[in-house]
């Protein structure tokens, strides 16, 4: 019974395969550009696409967006799993975030309401005291016709003013206002090219300090983008020409800042020092230096170093004359160590969290303690440090087990503020009080009734790789499911900056669950699952670990019965498309459906793009033999093969992504079309108001996911989805 089923699907399957290709999808010309990498010559077919400004190419790119548009709309079933995501989004009043509480008892948070696409800022006295808008991002789109979107926030110490950043249709390219919260009214004209923002409120409450891009012009190439940020002193209300630069690319004589290097400056309100924050692309550690708040900007600065790379530091944070370092040196799970300020000594620096099982995810400052969150097996949790005590040390109660996200706390106040998921819990926003020892929900979060459907099931496996490692897999489904083959199944993946899939759960998802999917997560090495070792073992040169490890995951859901290879889809995005499309290159017969979403496809050009030097430490450079071997391998677009049967692949893009170029999907949908012997479509889905996912409307979002929902069953047989 269980293979005859399969059969129908593959009859059906057949019969929209001829349906779709009748419709007319434009062919890319080839032109081929071949480079001579160390003596290996490459052919590029398709290199003229990365000239977005050209009139072919984006006239190319606009007739293959209209060709997918059209391709599905054909899907039955795509309105109907789009409108029940819009219900399921709908069924709470509000989504509440990024909550902060200053120390006079003002919060600020975003929110979005069940009717509105993008989130709004607002600020009240205390969690029951009335609630004002402060800053309303619809109203951008009402002068523009563009959707924006709030970026960061960050409001003076005593929450009478806020700096904001807003970015249009979904770029990311921030302008920084500064609003009166008495008033409602921005002071000033905004400053352009303040993507990352970084704020720090100078002590005054008047100036601030803040990260700003360098200004490119038509000549230079497009990575030059994102070199040479440097950090400057803002006046309330002042020309922001006029600001002064404090720290970055040639600015301090005595300090060499890299042109890849993104400078910070924090000042926290526990400390009477000023921290310099280096960040060298990427990489995932940083260089710090130290100076009094008063000195800043003063000829004269003296900068003291507190760390350099080789120390492996990655966090910090302030108390007092003391400074926490949270470091992997000698420590592959992490450990938090703490020294002085002004005479650092590193060697000889106090323990405060030794290394465990556990690994260590990132810290935050409060008045009665360090608050250390750490994830132990997909379960977070909070260990409590007393800054009078450390051996006194324990772990905070939590709502439940799950994934925990910090907010940013106050070091001038007591306990700390986190927001808390799972598999199958949305969960809340909840307030630690260390004088009663218990952990409460604040009551920003308003609840739903789909909030913890006691429906799903989350297991929990661990596959064997190709080379004996065993990784995690977490499977997500509804109870009582078959073990028949026959059930549609989503994996994904990502596995790339020691970033780790921790547990979440999303109203949304409720609408693949009750059409019988399974959501299935690899955690694949090149995340951060087990620490840096983990994240070591997929990165450059090891690499190919991350997508063979995906492989054996998928491999495993279809020897366990969960699916088969007609009803398994793939998908991964931005790095985790190396993930995905590596995985379809290599065992295309493995998946009925790929779906690589803004994904890095052709990494031996991904230098070229605005992000790519920022990014050479996690994958490396082609002007490096043994980076390129690493960069070739992961390449998606150069292992496609003429003649090869590859699945339906759906590749999502956003014309505004900073992060990862759009011609990097465009020139794989033309290498796959032009390369794969199958029938089944290989289709271009792009965005032209969004970028690479971050700030994009609520609509914007749920339209994609539905996209690919419907493409899977569409493409898996499911009767429901297929056209007449």
């Amino acid at each position: 019974m269980r293979w005859t089923k399969h059969l129908l699907c593959m009859v059906v399957l057949l019969s929209v395969s001829t349906l779709v290709s009748a419709q007319t999808q434009p062919a890319a010309p080839v032109r081929p550009v071949v480079d001579d990498y160390f003596g290996t010559e490459i052919a590029d077919p398709y290199r003229y696409m990365e000239d977005l400004e050209d009139q072919e190419v984006r006239e190319w790119m606009k007739a293959q967006a209209d060709y997918t548009e059209h391709v599905l709309s054909l899907i039955p079933g795509r309105d109907e799993i789009f409108n029940r995501m819009l219900e399921l989004d709908a069924s709470v009043p509000a989504k509440v975030g990024r909550v902060q509480r200053l120390a006079n008892g003002k919060v600020f948070y975003r929110k979005r309401l069940q009717d509105e696409e993008v989130s709004k800022l607002y600020m009240r006295d205390g969690f029951d005291g009335e609630e004002v808008l402060l800053v309303d991002t619809e109203e951008f789109e009402k002068e523009t016709g563009v959707p924006h979107a709030l970026s960061y926030s960050t409001p003076s110490r005593d929450g009478r003013y806020v700096a904001y950043g807003i970015s249009p249709g979904g770029s990311e390219d921030a302008s920084l206002y500064v609003m009166d919260t008495e008033t409602g009214e921005n002071i000033g004209e905004p400053i352009t090219r303040a993507q990352f923002g970084a704020i720090t409120w100078m002590p005054d409450g008047k100036s601030f300090i803040y990260n700003r891009l360098q200004e490119t012009t038509p000549d230079m190439p497009p990575n030059a983008i994102y070199l040479k940020s440097t950090v400057y002193w803002h006046k309330i209300g002042a020309d922001a020409a006029d600001d002064v630069p404090v720290f970055g690319f040639g600015i301090i004589p005595s300090i060499e800042i890299e042109e890849i290097a993104f400078p910070f400056i924090d000042i926290s309100p526990a400390s009477p020092y000023a921290l310099a924050v280096v960040f060298r692309g990427v990489e995932d550690k940083i260089r710090i230096y130290a100076t009094p708040v008063a000195s800043l900007g003063k000829p004269d600065v003296k900068w003291v170093n507190i760390c350099q790379m080789e120390d492996e530091i990655t966090g910090v944070a302030v108390s007092g004359e003391h400074i926490y370092l949270l470091t992997h040196k000698d420590a592959p799970r992490y450990k938090i160590i703490r020294t002085s300020i002004a005479e650092p000594d590193l060697g000889g620096a106090e323990t405060i969290v030794p290394e465990s099982e556990a690994v260590i995810q990132g810290m935050a400052m409060a008045d009665d303690a360090v608050y250390v969150n750490m994830m132990d097996g997909g379960i977070g949790k909070y260990l409590r440090i007393p800054h009078n005590d450390i051996s006194k040390g324990g772990f905070i109660p939590l709502p439940f087990e799950g994934t925990i996200f910090p907010s940013e706390s106050d070091p001038r106040l007591p306990g700390i503020i986190f927001g808390a998921t799972s598999w199958s819990d949305y969960g809340g926003i909840y307030q630690y009080d260390p004088d009663t020892g218990k952990t409460t929900d604040i009551g920003l979060q308003p609840k739903g009734p789909y909030d913890s459907p006691d429906y799903l099931v989350a297991e929990e496996a661990h596959v064997e790789s190709h080379d004996g490692t065993m990784v995690p897999l977490s499977i997500v489904h509804l109870e009582g499911i078959e073990l028949d083959g026959a059930n549609p199944t989503y994996l994904m993946g990502y596995g790339a900056y020691g970033i780790s899939m921790d547990p979440f759960y999303g109203h949304t998802l409720l609408a693949w669950y009750e059409k019988g999917g399974i959501l299935a997560i690899a955690h694949v090495r090149g995340g951060g699952e087990y620490g840096v070792e983990w994240h070591k073992a997929g990165q450059k040169a090891t690499k190919p670990n991350t997508w063979k490890d995906f492989i054996a995951c998928a491999e495993y859901l279809i020897a366990e019965g969960y699916t088969s290879p007609s009803r398994l889809a793939g998908s991964g995005g931005s790095a985790g498309g190396i993930l995905i499309g590596r995985a379809m290159t290599e065992r295309p017969d493995l998946f009925a459906v790929a779906i690589p979403q803004v994904g890095d496809m052709n990494m031996l050009r991904a230098e070229n793009q605005p992000s790519g030097p920022a990014n050479v430490p996690e994958f490396g450079t082609s002007r490096i033999e043994e980076d390129f071997k690493a960069l070739y391998e992961m390449d998606s677009y150069h292992h496609v093969e003429d003649g090869a049967a590859y699945p339906a692949v759906l590749l999502t893009h956003g014309m505004n992504d900073p992060r990862v170029a759009p011609w990097q999907s465009a020139k794989m949908a033309a290498r796959l079309q032009a390369a794969t012997s199958g029938d089944k479509p290989v289709l271009l889905r792009l965005e032209y108001e969004s970028g690479h996912g971050i700030g994009s409307t609520k609509s914007q979002r749920i339209r994609e996911r539905a996209d690919g929902f419907a493409f899977m069953m569409w493409q898996f047989g499911i009767p429901e989805f297929q056209p007449d």
